[in-house]
Protein backbone atom coordinates (compact mmCIF):
# COMPACT_ATOMS: atom_id res chain seq x y z
CA UNK A 1 0.00 0.00 0.00
CA UNK A 2 1.30 3.38 -1.05
CA UNK A 3 0.93 6.90 -0.10
CA UNK A 4 2.79 10.04 1.75
CA UNK A 5 3.13 9.92 5.33
CA UNK A 6 1.68 12.14 7.45
CA UNK A 7 3.89 15.40 8.88
CA UNK A 8 3.96 16.00 12.86
CA UNK A 9 2.59 19.26 11.60
CA UNK A 10 -0.33 18.03 9.83
CA UNK A 11 -3.76 18.33 11.42
CA UNK A 12 -5.22 14.49 12.36
CA UNK A 13 -8.27 14.47 9.78
CA UNK A 14 -11.65 13.28 11.18
CA UNK A 15 -12.45 10.13 9.51
CA UNK A 16 -15.67 10.04 6.59
CA UNK A 17 -17.42 7.77 4.80
CA UNK A 18 -16.23 7.17 1.15
CA UNK A 19 -18.03 8.55 -1.77
CA UNK A 20 -20.70 6.10 -3.25
CA UNK A 21 -18.42 4.76 -6.58
CA UNK A 22 -15.04 5.44 -5.10
CA UNK A 23 -12.92 2.38 -4.60
CA UNK A 24 -10.33 2.47 -1.54
CA UNK A 25 -7.25 3.27 -2.64
CA UNK A 26 -8.15 5.34 -5.45
CA UNK A 27 -6.96 9.02 -7.35
CA UNK A 28 -9.09 10.60 -4.94
CA UNK A 29 -6.27 9.86 -2.19
CA UNK A 30 -9.23 8.29 0.13
CA UNK A 31 -8.34 8.60 4.10
CA UNK A 32 -7.26 4.26 3.83
CA UNK A 33 -4.13 5.35 2.37
CA UNK A 34 -3.22 8.08 4.74
CA UNK A 35 -4.30 5.68 7.66
CA UNK A 36 -2.28 3.27 5.97
CA UNK A 37 0.82 5.36 6.41
CA UNK A 38 0.36 6.24 10.32
CA UNK A 39 3.14 5.26 12.76
CA UNK A 40 1.92 2.23 14.84
CA UNK A 41 2.11 4.96 17.96
CA UNK A 42 -0.19 7.07 16.85
CA UNK A 43 -2.31 4.38 15.44
CA UNK A 44 -2.79 3.17 19.16
CA UNK A 45 -3.33 6.22 20.64
CA UNK A 46 -6.56 6.37 17.95
CA UNK A 47 -9.43 5.24 20.17
CA UNK A 48 -8.67 7.92 23.06
CA UNK A 49 -9.17 10.63 20.69
CA UNK A 50 -12.26 9.42 19.59
CA UNK A 51 -13.52 8.79 23.16
CA UNK A 52 -12.81 12.65 23.31
CA UNK A 53 -10.48 12.24 26.03
CA UNK A 54 -11.91 9.44 28.08
CA UNK A 55 -15.69 10.78 28.77
CA UNK A 56 -17.78 8.13 26.93
CA UNK A 57 -17.09 5.79 23.43
CA UNK A 58 -19.10 6.84 20.38
CA UNK A 59 -21.63 4.99 19.03
CA UNK A 60 -23.11 6.55 16.81
CA UNK A 61 -25.61 9.63 16.52
CA UNK A 62 -28.85 7.75 16.86
CA UNK A 63 -27.70 6.02 20.29
CA UNK A 64 -27.17 9.74 21.77
CA UNK A 65 -30.09 10.92 20.58
CA UNK A 66 -32.37 7.69 22.27
CA UNK A 67 -30.38 8.31 25.38
CA UNK A 68 -31.04 12.17 25.95
CA UNK A 69 -34.76 11.69 25.34
CA UNK A 70 -34.99 8.62 27.78
CA UNK A 71 -33.39 10.83 30.64
CA UNK A 72 -35.79 13.42 29.53
CA UNK A 73 -38.50 11.10 29.85
CA UNK A 74 -36.80 10.31 33.29
CA UNK A 75 -36.84 13.82 34.49
CA UNK A 76 -40.31 14.31 33.73
CA UNK A 77 -41.53 11.35 35.67
CA UNK A 78 -39.34 12.49 38.53
CA UNK A 79 -41.00 15.51 38.72
CA UNK A 80 -44.49 14.19 38.19
CA UNK A 81 -43.49 11.49 40.66
CA UNK A 82 -42.06 14.70 43.36
CA UNK A 83 -45.76 16.43 42.80
CA UNK A 84 -47.96 13.34 43.58
CA UNK A 85 -46.40 12.75 46.54
CA UNK A 86 -46.84 16.58 47.85
CA UNK A 87 -50.10 16.50 46.62
CA UNK A 88 -50.50 13.48 48.89
CA UNK A 89 -49.16 14.81 51.55
CA UNK A 90 -51.04 17.62 51.65
CA UNK A 91 -54.02 16.39 51.02
CA UNK A 92 -53.30 13.59 54.32
CA UNK A 93 -53.14 16.34 56.34
CA UNK A 94 -56.98 17.54 55.35
CA UNK A 95 -58.14 13.86 55.99
CA UNK A 96 -56.15 13.86 59.57
CA UNK A 97 -58.24 16.95 60.05
CA UNK A 98 -61.54 15.46 59.42
CA UNK A 99 -60.92 12.84 61.04
CA UNK A 100 -60.37 14.59 64.35
CA UNK A 101 -62.95 16.22 63.97
CA UNK A 102 -66.21 14.05 61.97
CA UNK A 103 -67.21 10.57 62.20
CA UNK A 104 -69.95 11.25 60.26
CA UNK A 105 -70.76 8.45 57.77
CA UNK A 106 -69.80 10.77 54.69
CA UNK A 107 -66.59 11.63 57.09
CA UNK A 108 -65.50 7.63 57.33
CA UNK A 109 -66.41 6.78 53.30
CA UNK A 110 -63.47 9.98 52.33
CA UNK A 111 -61.55 8.33 54.82
CA UNK A 112 -61.75 4.82 52.94
CA UNK A 113 -61.85 6.35 49.37
CA UNK A 114 -58.61 8.11 50.99
CA UNK A 115 -57.01 4.95 51.30
CA UNK A 116 -57.95 3.55 47.93
CA UNK A 117 -56.18 6.13 46.66
CA UNK A 118 -53.11 5.62 48.81
CA UNK A 119 -53.20 1.75 47.34
CA UNK A 120 -53.60 3.65 43.76
CA UNK A 121 -50.26 5.76 44.30
CA UNK A 122 -48.33 3.00 45.84
CA UNK A 123 -49.12 1.33 42.67
CA UNK A 124 -48.06 3.74 39.82
CA UNK A 125 -44.84 4.23 42.23
CA UNK A 126 -43.73 1.08 42.58
CA UNK A 127 -44.06 0.85 38.29
CA UNK A 128 -41.93 4.26 38.47
CA UNK A 129 -39.28 3.36 40.29
CA UNK A 130 -39.21 -0.24 38.35
CA UNK A 131 -38.71 1.84 35.27
CA UNK A 132 -36.05 3.72 36.52
CA UNK A 133 -33.84 1.06 38.27
CA UNK A 134 -34.87 -1.30 34.71
CA UNK A 135 -32.27 0.81 32.53
CA UNK A 136 -28.93 2.83 33.95
CA UNK A 137 -28.70 5.51 31.30
CA UNK A 138 -25.30 6.63 32.27
CA UNK A 139 -23.86 3.08 30.98
CA UNK A 140 -21.16 3.44 28.79
CA UNK A 141 -22.14 0.52 26.41
CA UNK A 142 -25.99 1.95 26.63
CA UNK A 143 -27.67 0.98 22.91
CA UNK A 144 -30.42 2.75 20.75
CA UNK A 145 -32.91 0.12 21.68
CA UNK A 146 -32.30 -0.17 25.51
CA UNK A 147 -32.30 3.70 25.22
CA UNK A 148 -35.85 3.57 23.38
CA UNK A 149 -37.29 1.07 25.61
CA UNK A 150 -36.54 3.21 28.65
CA UNK A 151 -37.79 6.08 27.12
CA UNK A 152 -41.20 4.23 26.34
CA UNK A 153 -41.69 2.83 29.87
CA UNK A 154 -40.60 6.14 31.71
CA UNK A 155 -43.01 7.93 30.09
CA UNK A 156 -45.67 5.75 30.48
CA UNK A 157 -45.06 5.97 34.12
CA UNK A 158 -44.97 9.49 34.18
CA UNK A 159 -48.17 9.27 33.00
CA UNK A 160 -49.52 6.81 35.24
CA UNK A 161 -48.77 9.57 38.20
CA UNK A 162 -49.98 12.22 36.85
CA UNK A 163 -53.66 10.97 35.70
CA UNK A 164 -53.11 9.39 39.65
CA UNK A 165 -52.52 12.92 40.53
CA UNK A 166 -55.52 14.28 38.90
CA UNK A 167 -57.76 11.92 40.62
CA UNK A 168 -56.28 13.01 44.06
CA UNK A 169 -57.11 16.87 43.21
CA UNK A 170 -60.69 15.76 42.52
CA UNK A 171 -61.10 13.83 45.43
CA UNK A 172 -59.45 17.15 47.58
CA UNK A 173 -62.09 19.25 45.82
CA UNK A 174 -64.64 17.09 47.12
CA UNK A 175 -63.77 17.20 50.28
CA UNK A 176 -64.13 20.74 50.32
CA UNK A 177 -67.62 21.03 52.87
CA UNK A 178 -66.25 18.43 55.24
CA UNK A 179 -62.64 20.13 55.31
CA UNK A 180 -64.50 23.45 55.64
CA UNK A 181 -66.91 21.96 58.54
CA UNK A 182 -63.88 20.22 60.56
CA UNK A 183 -61.51 23.25 59.76
CA UNK A 184 -64.66 25.59 61.96
CA UNK A 185 -64.66 23.27 64.72
CA UNK A 186 -60.77 23.43 65.13
CA UNK A 187 -61.25 27.08 65.11
CA UNK A 188 -63.44 26.37 68.03
CA UNK A 189 -60.67 24.36 70.27
CA UNK A 190 -58.32 27.46 71.36
CA UNK A 191 -60.91 30.24 72.19
CA UNK A 192 -63.09 27.06 74.28
CA UNK A 193 -59.65 25.71 75.78
CA UNK A 194 -58.62 29.46 76.85
CA UNK A 195 -62.28 29.95 78.28
CA UNK A 196 -61.81 26.67 80.67
CA UNK A 197 -58.00 28.04 81.83
CA UNK A 198 -59.88 31.37 82.67
CA UNK A 199 -62.32 30.01 84.13
CA UNK A 200 -59.68 27.88 86.53
CA UNK A 201 -58.61 31.19 87.25
CA UNK A 202 -60.96 32.65 88.30
CA UNK A 203 -62.65 29.98 90.21
CA UNK A 204 -58.71 29.75 92.15
CA UNK A 205 -58.57 33.64 92.95
CA UNK A 206 -62.44 33.28 94.46
CA UNK A 207 -61.37 30.40 96.97
CA UNK A 208 -58.53 32.20 97.62
CA UNK A 209 -60.79 35.39 98.72
CA UNK A 210 -63.06 33.80 101.43
CA UNK A 211 -60.25 31.95 102.98
CA UNK A 212 -58.55 35.46 102.97
CA UNK A 213 -61.89 36.81 104.75
CA UNK A 214 -61.11 33.68 107.26
CA UNK A 215 -63.83 31.19 105.36
CA UNK A 216 -63.05 27.58 104.31
CA UNK A 217 -64.55 26.46 101.31
CA UNK A 218 -62.59 22.42 101.57
CA UNK A 219 -65.89 21.11 99.57
CA UNK A 220 -65.79 23.75 96.86
CA UNK A 221 -61.35 23.47 96.90
CA UNK A 222 -61.77 19.64 96.48
CA UNK A 223 -63.85 20.43 93.59
CA UNK A 224 -61.44 22.83 91.76
CA UNK A 225 -58.30 20.48 92.64
CA UNK A 226 -60.42 17.56 90.69
CA UNK A 227 -60.34 19.45 87.89
CA UNK A 228 -56.37 19.36 87.54
CA UNK A 229 -56.03 16.62 85.57
CA UNK A 230 -58.65 17.92 83.07
CA UNK A 231 -56.85 20.98 82.75
CA UNK A 232 -53.50 18.49 82.34
CA UNK A 233 -56.00 16.64 79.39
CA UNK A 234 -56.70 20.07 77.89
CA UNK A 235 -52.74 21.55 77.65
CA UNK A 236 -52.09 18.19 76.09
CA UNK A 237 -54.22 19.27 72.83
CA UNK A 238 -56.73 18.15 70.60
CA UNK A 239 -54.38 16.39 68.31
CA UNK A 240 -53.99 13.54 71.15
CA UNK A 241 -57.63 13.32 72.48
CA UNK A 242 -59.30 14.71 69.44
CA UNK A 243 -60.93 17.33 68.40
CA UNK A 244 -64.42 16.67 69.97
CA UNK A 245 -63.56 15.31 73.13
CA UNK A 246 -61.29 18.42 73.72
CA UNK A 247 -64.18 21.22 72.94
CA UNK A 248 -66.62 18.74 75.76
CA UNK A 249 -64.08 18.66 78.24
CA UNK A 250 -63.09 22.23 77.76
CA UNK A 251 -67.31 23.56 78.17
CA UNK A 252 -67.39 20.86 80.48
CA UNK A 253 -64.41 22.47 82.87
CA UNK A 254 -65.23 26.16 82.64
CA UNK A 255 -68.88 24.95 83.68
CA UNK A 256 -67.66 23.51 86.76
CA UNK A 257 -65.02 26.05 87.36
CA UNK A 258 -67.75 28.67 87.08
CA UNK A 259 -69.91 26.99 89.33
CA UNK A 260 -67.10 27.02 91.91
CA UNK A 261 -66.23 30.69 91.27
CA UNK A 262 -69.81 31.37 92.08
CA UNK A 263 -70.09 29.36 95.20
CA UNK A 264 -67.47 30.65 96.34
CA UNK A 265 -68.24 34.28 95.86
CA UNK A 266 -71.62 33.69 97.58
CA UNK A 267 -69.74 31.78 100.48
CA UNK A 268 -69.76 34.83 102.92
CA UNK A 269 -73.40 35.64 102.14
CA UNK A 270 -74.62 32.29 102.16
CA UNK A 271 -72.85 32.57 106.25
CA UNK A 272 -74.52 35.41 107.09
CA UNK A 273 -78.13 33.92 105.80
CA UNK A 274 -77.11 31.19 107.67
CA UNK A 275 -76.86 33.08 111.07
CA UNK A 276 -79.82 34.86 110.57
CA UNK A 277 -81.76 31.38 109.73
CA UNK A 278 -80.15 30.22 112.85
CA UNK A 279 -81.86 32.92 114.99
CA UNK A 280 -85.12 33.23 113.35
CA UNK A 281 -85.54 29.58 113.90
CA UNK A 282 -84.53 29.69 117.42
CA UNK A 283 -87.16 32.52 118.26
CA UNK A 284 -90.09 30.76 116.43
CA UNK A 285 -88.42 27.90 118.28
CA UNK A 286 -89.37 29.56 121.65
CA UNK A 287 -93.09 31.23 120.38
CA UNK A 288 -94.19 28.03 119.20
CA UNK A 289 -93.35 26.44 122.93
CA UNK A 290 -95.63 29.03 124.23
CA UNK A 291 -98.62 28.53 121.58
CA UNK A 292 -98.77 24.59 121.97
CA UNK A 293 -99.09 25.35 125.76
CA UNK A 294 -102.48 27.16 124.64
CA UNK A 295 -103.67 24.09 122.35
CA UNK A 296 -104.58 22.14 125.64
CA UNK A 297 -107.65 24.69 126.70
CA UNK A 298 -108.60 24.60 123.27
CA UNK A 299 -109.14 21.00 123.57
CA UNK A 300 -111.02 21.11 126.65
CA UNK A 301 -113.58 23.27 125.27
CA UNK A 302 -113.96 21.38 122.44
CA UNK A 303 -114.31 18.23 124.44
CA UNK A 304 -117.30 20.32 126.45
CA UNK A 305 -119.46 21.22 123.89
CA UNK A 306 -118.69 19.22 121.19
CA UNK A 307 -118.96 15.19 120.07
CA UNK A 308 -115.85 12.78 120.23
CA UNK A 309 -116.02 12.90 116.50
CA UNK A 310 -115.52 16.80 116.51
CA UNK A 311 -111.66 16.86 118.07
CA UNK A 312 -111.05 13.22 118.83
CA UNK A 313 -107.97 13.58 115.74
CA UNK A 314 -106.45 16.65 117.87
CA UNK A 315 -106.22 15.24 121.25
CA UNK A 316 -102.70 14.39 120.39
CA UNK A 317 -101.81 17.88 119.38
CA UNK A 318 -100.36 19.32 122.81
CA UNK A 319 -97.90 16.36 123.00
CA UNK A 320 -96.71 16.07 119.14
CA UNK A 321 -96.04 19.92 119.26
CA UNK A 322 -93.89 19.79 122.56
CA UNK A 323 -91.72 16.70 121.10
CA UNK A 324 -91.46 18.84 117.66
CA UNK A 325 -90.22 21.94 119.06
CA UNK A 326 -87.96 19.78 121.02
CA UNK A 327 -86.56 17.72 118.07
CA UNK A 328 -86.25 21.50 116.14
CA UNK A 329 -84.07 23.07 119.18
CA UNK A 330 -81.57 19.46 118.83
CA UNK A 331 -81.46 20.15 115.11
CA UNK A 332 -80.59 23.70 115.83
CA UNK A 333 -77.63 23.16 118.16
CA UNK A 334 -76.36 20.50 115.42
CA UNK A 335 -76.67 23.16 112.65
CA UNK A 336 -75.12 25.79 114.92
CA UNK A 337 -72.31 23.41 116.15
CA UNK A 338 -71.88 22.65 111.51
CA UNK A 339 -72.02 26.61 110.95
CA UNK A 340 -68.79 26.66 113.67
CA UNK A 341 -67.13 24.02 111.43
CA UNK A 342 -68.10 25.49 108.09
CA UNK A 343 -69.85 22.67 107.20
CA UNK A 344 -72.19 24.43 105.01
CA UNK A 345 -73.86 22.29 103.29
CA UNK A 346 -75.01 20.01 106.71
CA UNK A 347 -75.87 23.64 108.26
CA UNK A 348 -78.01 24.22 105.46
CA UNK A 349 -79.82 20.52 105.47
CA UNK A 350 -80.22 20.77 109.30
CA UNK A 351 -82.05 24.58 109.11
CA UNK A 352 -83.87 22.51 106.51
CA UNK A 353 -85.27 20.05 108.76
CA UNK A 354 -85.76 22.43 111.60
CA UNK A 355 -87.70 24.55 109.70
CA UNK A 356 -90.16 21.88 108.36
CA UNK A 357 -90.57 20.76 112.25
CA UNK A 358 -91.89 23.93 113.51
CA UNK A 359 -94.09 24.47 109.90
CA UNK A 360 -95.62 20.95 111.11
CA UNK A 361 -96.29 22.37 114.85
CA UNK A 362 -97.34 25.69 113.88
CA UNK A 363 -100.07 23.94 111.25
CA UNK A 364 -101.40 21.62 114.16
CA UNK A 365 -101.31 24.53 116.92
CA UNK A 366 -103.04 26.20 114.51
CA UNK A 367 -105.60 23.68 113.57
CA UNK A 368 -107.09 23.43 117.10
CA UNK A 369 -108.08 26.85 117.39
CA UNK A 370 -109.48 26.91 113.77
CA UNK A 371 -111.11 24.09 114.60
CA UNK A 372 -112.96 25.56 117.49
CA UNK A 373 -113.45 28.53 115.69
CA UNK A 374 -115.53 26.92 112.53
CA UNK A 375 -117.60 24.75 114.87
CA UNK A 376 -118.45 27.79 116.57
CA UNK A 377 -120.18 29.42 113.35
CA UNK A 378 -121.76 26.34 112.55
CA UNK A 379 -123.05 25.55 115.57
CA UNK A 380 -124.44 29.41 115.72
CA UNK A 381 -126.01 29.34 112.33
CA UNK A 382 -125.72 25.92 110.52
CA UNK A 383 -128.09 27.31 107.59
CA UNK A 384 -124.95 29.62 106.55
CA UNK A 385 -123.11 26.51 105.08
CA UNK A 386 -126.26 25.21 103.68
CA UNK A 387 -126.70 28.01 101.89
CA UNK A 388 -123.72 28.50 101.34
CA UNK A 389 -122.91 24.96 99.50
CA UNK A 390 -127.18 24.95 97.49
CA UNK A 391 -125.40 27.96 96.13
CA UNK A 392 -122.92 26.63 94.71
CA UNK A 393 -124.88 23.37 93.31
CA UNK A 394 -127.58 26.00 91.99
CA UNK A 395 -125.12 27.97 89.85
CA UNK A 396 -123.51 24.86 88.08
CA UNK A 397 -127.20 23.96 87.30
CA UNK A 398 -127.37 27.05 85.42
CA UNK A 399 -123.97 26.82 83.94
CA UNK A 400 -125.02 22.94 82.51
CA UNK A 401 -128.48 24.32 81.22
CA UNK A 402 -127.26 27.29 78.94
CA UNK A 403 -127.60 26.95 75.08
CA UNK A 404 -129.30 23.08 76.25
CA UNK A 405 -132.53 22.39 76.44
CA UNK A 406 -132.18 19.12 78.77
CA UNK A 407 -128.77 18.64 80.87
CA UNK A 408 -126.14 16.53 79.80
CA UNK A 409 -126.66 13.18 82.01
CA UNK A 410 -122.63 13.45 82.52
CA UNK A 411 -123.17 16.69 84.37
CA UNK A 412 -126.82 16.20 85.82
CA UNK A 413 -125.55 13.18 87.57
CA UNK A 414 -122.81 14.50 89.55
CA UNK A 415 -125.20 17.64 90.24
CA UNK A 416 -128.31 15.77 91.47
CA UNK A 417 -125.95 13.65 93.57
CA UNK A 418 -124.63 17.00 95.38
CA UNK A 419 -128.49 17.62 96.09
CA UNK A 420 -128.97 14.57 97.50
CA UNK A 421 -125.95 14.91 99.81
CA UNK A 422 -126.34 17.89 101.14
CA UNK A 423 -130.00 16.54 102.33
CA UNK A 424 -128.24 13.77 104.02
CA UNK A 425 -125.79 16.41 105.46
CA UNK A 426 -128.55 18.67 106.70
CA UNK A 427 -130.40 15.67 108.31
CA UNK A 428 -127.46 14.59 109.91
CA UNK A 429 -127.96 17.74 112.34
CA UNK A 430 -129.68 15.53 114.92
CA UNK A 431 -129.68 15.57 118.53
CA UNK A 432 -128.01 17.47 121.54
CA UNK A 433 -124.43 17.21 120.04
CA UNK A 434 -124.73 16.94 116.64
CA UNK A 435 -121.53 15.93 114.65
CA UNK A 436 -120.55 19.66 113.31
CA UNK A 437 -117.15 18.58 111.84
CA UNK A 438 -118.76 16.01 109.84
CA UNK A 439 -121.68 18.48 108.89
CA UNK A 440 -118.68 20.73 107.65
CA UNK A 441 -116.35 18.27 106.15
CA UNK A 442 -119.07 16.48 104.00
CA UNK A 443 -120.03 20.07 102.99
CA UNK A 444 -116.91 21.00 101.59
CA UNK A 445 -116.52 18.09 100.00
CA UNK A 446 -119.79 18.68 98.34
CA UNK A 447 -118.46 21.56 96.79
CA UNK A 448 -115.34 20.26 95.65
CA UNK A 449 -117.24 17.58 93.59
CA UNK A 450 -119.52 20.65 92.07
CA UNK A 451 -116.22 22.67 90.95
CA UNK A 452 -115.29 19.75 89.19
CA UNK A 453 -118.35 19.61 86.99
CA UNK A 454 -118.18 23.56 86.07
CA UNK A 455 -114.43 23.06 85.13
CA UNK A 456 -115.54 19.60 82.61
CA UNK A 457 -118.62 21.77 81.36
CA UNK A 458 -115.75 25.03 80.61
CA UNK A 459 -113.10 22.85 79.16
CA UNK A 460 -115.55 21.38 76.76
CA UNK A 461 -117.19 23.90 75.67
CA UNK A 462 -113.52 25.65 75.00
CA UNK A 463 -112.52 22.77 73.46
CA UNK A 464 -115.65 22.63 70.73
CA UNK A 465 -114.93 26.34 70.09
Amino acid sequence: MTGTPATPSQPYASPVRPRRGSRPGGPAGGPLLVLAALPVLAALALPAAFAGGGTRRWFGGRAESQRAGAQAAKDAAAAAFYELDTAQRELRISIETITAVDDSPAARRAIDDFAALGRRIDEVSARYIEAVDATDLDRDDLDAAAAARARTALTRAKDDLDNVRRELERFAEGLGPLLGKAETQLARVAPAVERARQALRGAAGALDGVRSAGLRADDLAARLAALSPELTRLNEGAGRHGVRQTLQRAERVAREAEAVRAEAERLPEKAAEIDRRLVSLRTRAQALTTRAGQVEPVLSELRRRFALACWQDLQHVPEQAAENVRQAERKLAEARAAREEQRWADATALLSTVRALLNATDEAVSAAGERLRRLNEVQKDPQREVERTRFAIRDAQRLAMAGRTTPDPRHAGPLDEAVARLERAVAGLTGRHPDYWRFLTETEAIRHSVADVVSRIREERGAAH
